[in-house]
């Protein structure tokens, strides 16, 4: 098994928190992480039926059998369970008592806020980075292999082609997720509305223009990128909210933590197709960024992200603020690199008096480099421009 980064963070507070709950997308590894570090707990999964019916025939009973704590699946499908779980911790204050996991965290958000605030310690489980999957396989030198087959641990594990998986997992995920959110009735419309979203990655994200392009109102494509943020499927990259005596973008970008489900979505059939897709830039894009999102959810990293435009068109793809510290990342998916790439860096460095130092390049090849006009970084190397 692949040994998963956020493991080192997981531990030590199952020693401090009665509760953790481990979240994610689903076939993130959320089951595979939880039983291979509390392998001595009892397992019992919710989605099973008779499972299901033994928790809420006797749910206190079904929580105190274990003799050194237990592990449970799909906890928000008996969202009754958290008042009870609320119960046993504060009776006993055991450590590492419970370890929950979920598939849906805006269900799952709300039950803590309101029953296990104080008690429990939360993890998003994110599918694999790239340092993760070279720990336990040869990685292609080519971005666009590693893009098209994107991270989820079951491609992996099962040798899977991602052209079979994939639609698969949008199915899947449409049909078990979304229908059980209230709201979204016409899951026809909701996918139209995944794969437009997967047009306009790394693009400003627009609710009016795509609400009109779908035939929906304003405020379910607000509910609906809602949905897809709860469910780990994309993020919103904000503006950075210095503006440096300059008019500046308000509206954040689209990127996907998983750039193989862009291409199932986009219609991508292979690398070869990605290496020639009028989005590979984005694409590429998008690896980078969910790449140092990974980095920070997986060492609870307090670093902020974001991206910065003005009015004349002058862009940093991602800003990096940690502290005090602000660190301008331009991303180019060229393998060769041109002085231009380094044009938006100089302008940055201009506005603000940064040090060269605070500059970094992330290109598709993957050596690092030392230019004078800043740092740069191959793309399998995203890790180490946060750490420093």
């Amino acid at each position: 098994m692949i040994q998963r980064k956020i493991a080192k963070i997981v531990l030590p507070k199952a020693a401090q928190m009665p509760v953790i709950v481990i979240t994610g997308p689903r076939q993130s590894g959320k089951t595979t992480l939880a039983k291979a570090l509390f392998s001595e707990y009892d397992y019992a999964n919710l989605e099973f039926p008779d499972t299901r019916a033994r928790a809420l025939d006797d749910p206190r009973l079904f929580l105190t059998v274990h003799k050194k704590g237990m592990v449970i699946d799909e906890v928000q499908r008996i969202p009754e369970l958290f008042s009870y779980i609320q119960g046993i911790v504060d009776e006993t204050g055991k450590p590492g008592n419970f370890i929950l996991t979920d598939s849906q965290n805006f269900l799952l958000s709300e039950q803590i806020s309101q029953t296990l605030t104080g008690r429990a310690a939360l993890f998003h489980l994110l599918p694999f980075s790239v340092e993760e999957i070279a720990s336990g396989f040869p990685l292609s030198e080519s971005f666009c292999d590693f893009a098209f087959t994107g991270t989820y641990p079951r491609i992996y594990d099962q040798q899977l082609q991602p052209t079979d998986w994939y639609p698969w997992y949008i199915s899947s995920y449409i049909e078990r997720d979304v229908r059980q959110i209230v709201g979204v009735k016409d899951l026809n419309k909701f996918q139209t509305f995944l794969k437009i979203c997967a047009g306009r990655v790394g693009q400003l994200f627009n609710a009016s223009a795509i609400a009109n392009e779908i035939g929906v109102n304003y405020k379910t494509i607000k509910s609906w990128i809602s949905i897809l943020e709860a469910t780990f499927i994309i993020f919103l990259l904000q503006p950075f909210h210095k503006n440096y005596n300059k008019r500046l973008t308000k509206s954040p970008k689209i990127y996907f933590y998983d750039t193989g489900l862009i291409c199932s979505l986009l219609g991508i059939r292979s690398a070869d197709e990605l290496n020639y897709h009028y989005l590979k830039g984005e694409i590429f894009e998008s690896l980078v960024i969910s790449e140092m999102k990974k980095h920070i959810v997986n060492t609870n990293s307090h670093a902020g992200l974001y991206f910065w435009r003005d009015n004349t068109g002058h862009e940093i793809d991602c800003i990096i603020e940690s502290g005090l510290h602000i660190t301008a990342v331009e991303i180019k998916s060229s393998t060769t690199i041109n002085t231009a790439f380094f044009n938006g860096l100089h302008y940055w460095q201009k506005l603000t008096d940064c040090s060269t130092d605070q500059l970094a390049l992330v290109y598709g090849g993957i050596e690092n480099q030392q230019w004078s006009k800043g740092r740069v970084f191959g793309w399998k190397n995203v890790p180490q421009i946060l750490n420093g």
